[in-house]
């Protein structure tokens, strides 16, 4: 379930890029510009931070759970700004999935 999702939301993100930006938040990030995209994965990055320290204190995940989908909504906004999709990553996750972590960073140029 967790792909279609991924691959229901790129298309919707797709669609939505070129719609009025006074009806779709998608389109108004997308006529703000990269910048602004960017502005939003960073703020969202930082709340997803402080969500995690909070739910490591007090066992409660719900606002990690909501801050890590806000910051994936906006990474995939990014990604979908710079003409790619979800299928990307999960191909590059793929590809790495029988490297250990230190193998694949030693492979790294």
């Amino acid at each position: 379930m967790s792909t279609n999702v991924l691959a229901e939301l790129a298309v919707t993100l797709e669609q939505r890029k070129s719609a009025n930006a006074d009806s779709s938040y998608v389109a108004s990030l997308h006529a703000k510009g990269l910048n602004k995209i960017l502005e939003k994965v960073g703020e969202e990055s930082t709340e997803t931070i402080i969500a995690a320290k909070d739910a490591a204190l007090s066992g409660d995940k719900s606002d990690l759970i909501y801050e890590t989908a806000d910051l994936w909504f906006h990474t995939l906004v990014m990604l979908s700004h710079l003409d790619l999709g979800p299928d990307a990553i999960l191909d590059e996750l793929a590809r790495r999935f029988d490297l250990s972590g230190l193998e694949e960073k030693a492979n790294r140029n």
